[in-house]
Parts: structure tokens; C-alpha cells; sequence
């Protein structure tokens, strides 16, 4: 969706982001306290029936007889069985329920909205919906008249208090959080449903891979039970944030390293310390090295990418946070476990590797487990843009229809029930595609970060944190491949690495004696996982016994991390500490 507007869109959004991490969360956690979850939702419910007079003129607008019947029926029943709409009694007698809007009802007019808009106080929006949004609280009889419409604003705080979590969790996460918002509400604005029919044939491991993306912590309040840090990095001396969850008494104390891009807190990182934490262990969440946060606070080098470096400073950022950690906590840690996954898998056997060659002064570790690691990170970024490049197998003319409709689908499965989303609509072009660009949109955050701490001149598009869209569509352009060899490999060659410095160090095989020695290294990988090809399956047989690496048959790249025979094997790579 175009965004001529993104300087003053993205100042809104700012405002946005204050007000809900400053006065909308910490207020709705007091309110969420004081007013029981059925007290709540029976607002909602009477917020609902009250606004009924606008879903039913919007159905006749829309031709939609049957729904506007449909909403006629369910205000009647609740109004009068439902106690003034406080209980949603049509629903508990299965009648259908619509929603309808002066939005859609735009949209079906025809007005095509292509204009996006930051709303104050109630995010994303387009020029339609805006004007739609404005036309709803106009046919809302109760905003007319006092104290009424004092109502109408406390039942949209309600509303509102019951999603601030969640809004500012992914602010916390996403490296642009606005840029996803626009992104997402492209799609979710939409009011037709994508083309859910799957042709051609399947590929197991990338669709497997796509559950990642709704993996979250059983409890919707496990972040919230955890405690936050910042402590102040010795090697750069900025601070640096961590989450983490203690046992009561004396456990062993385990150090998460994410995937690529990932946050401390986004919900995959969130479901693996949930359950390790289950199983009595003391758990911290750490940030990826190729995510923004960790770059401009904890990375001694503007460019993530060259293993010595990265690996060099997560060490000393856990360290850090182990010297912090034990002067406010003394007595409760037993023994330490660094547990990595996809990068940071990687990291932890770079770090297990070398870990004689580490400096006394920084953390050791007793165990350091490794969930679906590259073997090669060059095989991986190839295998990365392979899958991007994946729907050049479409006939030109129609790439771009198919491309929108695999990224409707994904819009909206995300928004639907976890029962809606077992089996995911993808064929092998689209699921391939799909992985390839999300590892794409964390490159194109890793270079627009790097380049605005140091621009090397690369990018013809100015640099603006304000307007970034130009500058994102020239990123996008760029694969991992030009990642390496137009910014990597300068940036380096002037501190004297070269080329063959770099392949010896992004692969694993380079440290495959010290591997196959070291007894406190757990593996766990999938056959079927894109980043792995036959050689490094091998690679990792020939070099781990089998007490010590476990493969699974099926799974992608993560996608079996919540699976319980998965979850299990993690836990008995745990075992001794």
C-alpha cells in the first residue's frame, strides 16, 4: 500500500507506541487486575450489541439481506435474554454473526483504498477504512449524548486493554515494528478472503518450517511473569536488555540464543524458555546478533556476519549479564547451559569449539545445545535465496498475483483461531517463497541498521529513518549472496579478513576435531531442514555419537520445536547439569 505520508505516519506511530508502552499498559495491567476477565468480556459483548443499528445499515448498503436478518435476530435475543447485551446468548444458540462496517461497505461501493494512514490512539488504517471509521462513530447514537459517549470511550479502553500486550511485545520485537504494521494491514484490510485452494505439489520441509510463525507460549502471561534487565556492556558500554525467570531455589541457569533477527522477546524465543523453565531450570532470553538491538548495543563491529567477531561479543555480553545476574541474585544458579537455536545454534558449537581459546574471565559453559544449527553458513544464505527466488517458476504475468495471494493467506491465518491453522494452504513454491522472504525482511533490517551506524556508501538511496521506504525497496533487491560480497567482505577486508578467512570460519567442519571431543555438546537437527544438505547430515553422523546428536526425521527448520518428542529430547539434552 503506498505511504506518501510515511514521515508524518511514522511520527504517529511513535505517539502510539509511547502512549501504549507508557500509559496503556501499565494502566491496563492495574485495570486487567481489578476487572475479572467475564467482566470484561460482557462490555465487550454490550459494546457490540449497542452498535448494532451500524453493522445492520451497513448489510443493507451491501445487498447482505441474510446477515442484516442474521444481526436483527442476535440483537433482539441479547438485548432481552442477554440482560441489555452483557451475555452473549446468540452466540451460545449458534446464530450466525457478521460484521459489517462502513469500511467495507466503501470497498464494495468500489472505493479502493491505496493510501495508507496512522491513526492517533488507534493504529494502522488507509484512506477508505479511516473514512469508514469516521461514518461508524457517526451512526453510533450513544457518541451524542452525555455521559454516553464518556461509555463509548471507556468500552474502547476495555477493548483495547485486552490487546496492549501483545502491541507492545511486537513493538519490542520487530526491528520496524511500523513497517510491519503496514505491512500486515495491507493484507487483513482486505475484505475479500484469499484463494485458500493449494495447487501443485508440497514441499515438506519449507511448509513444515512455516509453523514457526505461530509457535507461542502455552501461558499468554509467561512474559509478563518474567523479570527484565539492563545491564551495562563492557565492550561497548551500552546498555543491553535481557528477560529472564528464576526458580525459587537453586537451579541450573540457561542462556537462549536465538535465530537470526529474533528478539529476546518474540514468541518463539518466549515458547523455548517457557519450556525449560517448566522443567526446573533458570532461564535467560538474549537477542540475535543480527538484530538491531544487539547491533547497536552489544556488537563491537558494524556488520554482523563473520563468526569470530559475533561469537566474541554474545559471549561478552553473557558475561555481563552472569555478573549481574549473580549480584542480584547470589546463591540461586547451579551450572550453566548455553541452548541455541537455527544462528544461534550455530554460535553455541562455534562457542563450544573454542572454548579453550576463550579468555579465563569470560562465562564457561557445562552444556551447549545446538536446535536445528547450519553446518555451513554459505550453504544456508544459498539455500536462503533459493527459496526467494522460488516463484520464478511462475509465468511472469501472473508472479505478482500469486506472490499477494501466498501473503494474503499468511495475513490470514494469523489472525484466525489455532484450530483454523493445522493444515497450512501452501504449495512448494509458495511455502519456499514464504521462508525465503522472511529471512529476506530480517536482511533488509540487519543492512538498514548497519549502514544508518556506518554507510559505506553501497545504497544509492538516501538514508532516512523518517522515509524509509525507498531506501527498503533498493535493500530488498539484494540477496545474501550480494549481502557477502558487497558489504561483508569490504567492511572486513579493511581489518585484514579475506575471503578465505570467511569460509573457513562460517563452517563448521574448520573446528571438527574439538567438536567430536568436547563431551558437553548436544545436537538436534531435522532431515528435511532447507539449511542442511545431505553432506552436512553426514558431516554431523560422522563427527557426533549418537548419545550426543539426535535427527529427526520431519520438522523443516524449527518447525517441530513445540512437538513433544522434540521438546523432550531438548530437556534430556539438559540431563546432569
Amino acid at each position: 500500500m503506498a505511504d506518501p505520508l510515511e514521515p508524518i505516519n511514522r511520527g504517529i506511530g511513535n505517539i502510539n507506541g509511547g502512549i501504549l508502552i507508557g500509559i496503556m499498559q501499565p494502566s491496563g495491567r492495574v485495570y486487567r487486575a481489578i476487572v475479572p476477565p467475564p467482566a470484561r468480556r460482557s462490555i465487550n459483548h454490550f459494546t457490540r450489541n449497542i452498535t448494532y443499528p451500524t453493522r445492520l445499515v451497513n448489510n443493507m448498503l451491501q445487498g447482505r439481506w441474510a446477515d442484516a436478518s442474521d444481526e436483527s435476530r442476535r440483537f433482539l435475543c441479547n438485548t432481552t435474554a442477554g440482560v441489555g447485551g452483557f451475555l452473549d446468548v446468540a452466540t451460545r444458540w449458534k446464530m450466525p454473526k457478521s460484521n459489517a462496517n462502513f469500511g467495507q461497505t466503501l470497498t464494495h461501493w468500489g472505493w479502493k483504498p491505496d493510501t495508507y494512514l496512522m491513526i492517533p490512539m488507534l493504529g494502522p488504517s488507509d484512506d477508505c477504512h479511516a473514512m469508514g471509521l469516521a461514518l461508524d462513530k457517526a451512526s453510533e447514537p450513544w457518541n451524542y449524548f452525555f455521559p454516553y459517549n464518556l461509555a463509548s470511550y471507556g468500552s474502547t479502553y476495555n477493548r483495547l486493554s485486552d490487546q496492549t500486550e501483545d502491541a507492545v511485545q511486537y513493538i519490542h520485537t520487530e526491528a520496524d515494528p511500523y513497517v510491519g504494521a503496514k505491512n500486515i494491514w495491507t493484507y487483513i484490510s482486505k475484505d475479500t478472503s484469499p484463494d485458500w485452494q493449494s495447487h501443485g505439489a508440497k514441499d515438506p520441509g519449507t511448509l513444515q518450517t512455516l509453523g514457526v510463525a505461530l509457535i507461542k507460549p502455552k501461558d499468554p502471561k509467561f512474559l509478563q511473569h518474567g523479570r527484565t534487565m539492563s545491564v551495562r556492556m563492557s565492550s561497548t558500554g551500552r546498555n543491553m536488555k535481557l528477560n529472564y525467570w528464576l526458580q525459587k531455589t537453586n537451579a541450573p541457569l540457561v542462556y537462549i540464543s536465538p535465530g537470526q533477527g529474533l528478539h529476546r522477546e518474540s514468541n518463539v524465543t518466549l515458547a523455548l524458555a517457557e519450556m525449560i523453565f517448566e522443567n526446573g531450570y533458570s532461564v535467560v532470553t538474549t537477542t540475535g546478533v543480527f538484530h538491531p538491538e544487539f547491533m547497536k548495543n552489544a556488537a563491537t563491529v558494524d556488520l554482523p556476519a563473520y563468526p569470530p567477531n559475533d561469537c566474541h561479543d554474545l559471549l561478552t555480553e553473557f558475561t555481563d549479564f552472569d555478573r549481574a545476574l549473580e549480584k542480584k541474585h547470589p546463591g540461586l544458579f547451579g551450572k550453566r547451559a548455553l541452548v541455541g537455536f537455527s544462528m544461534g545454534g550455530f554460535q553455541a558449537l562455534y562457542l563450544a569449539a573454542r572454548e579453550k581459546q576463550a579468555a579465563p574471565d569470560l562465562l564457561h559453559f557445562d552444556r551447549y545445545v545446538a536446535i536445528n544449527t547450519p553446518v555451513d553458513l554459505q550453504v544456508g544464505y544459498k539455500s536462503i535465496d533459493h527459496c526467494y527466488d522460488a516463484t520464478k517458476a511462475w509465468p511472469a504475468d501472473k508472479r505478482q498475483t500469486l506472490v499477494n495471494t501466498a501473503v494474503h493467506k499468511v495475513a490470514s491465518l494469523l489472525n484466525m483461531p489455532a484450530s483454523s491453522q493445522a493444515t497450512l494452504p501452501f504449495n512448494a513454491i509458495e511455502s519456499k517463497f514464504l521462508v525465503g522472504m522472511s529471512f529476506k525482511l530480517t536482511l533488509r533490517d540487519t543492512i538498514f541498521s548497519s549502514q544508518m551506524q556506518h554507510n559505506m556508501g553501497v545504497l544509492q538511496t538516501p538514508l532516512s529513518k523518517w522515509r524509509r521506504d525507498p531506501c527498503y525497496n533498493e535493500i530488498l533487491q539484494y540477496s545474501f549472496d550480494d549481502y557477502y560480497h558487497r558489504f561483508v567482505l569490504p567492511y572486513y577486508m579493511k581489518a585484514g579478513v579475506g575471503a578465505a578467512d570467511f569460509t573457513r570460519e562460517v563452517n563448521l567442519r574448520t573446528y571438527e576435531r574439538n567438536l567430536r571431543v568436547n563431551p558437553k555438546i548436544r545436537v538436534l537437527v531435522n532431515h528435511n531442514d532447507f539449511i542442511l544438505n545431505p553432506k552436512d547430515i553426514s558431516w554431523l553422523k560422522s563427527t557426533l555419537p549418537s548419545s550426543r546428536l539426535t535427527i529427526f526425521p520431519n520438522g523443516g527448520h524449527l518447525g517441530n520445536l513445540t512437538s513433544p518428542p522434540f521438546q523432550q529430547k531438548i530437556i534430556r539434552s539438559l540431563e546432569g547439569l
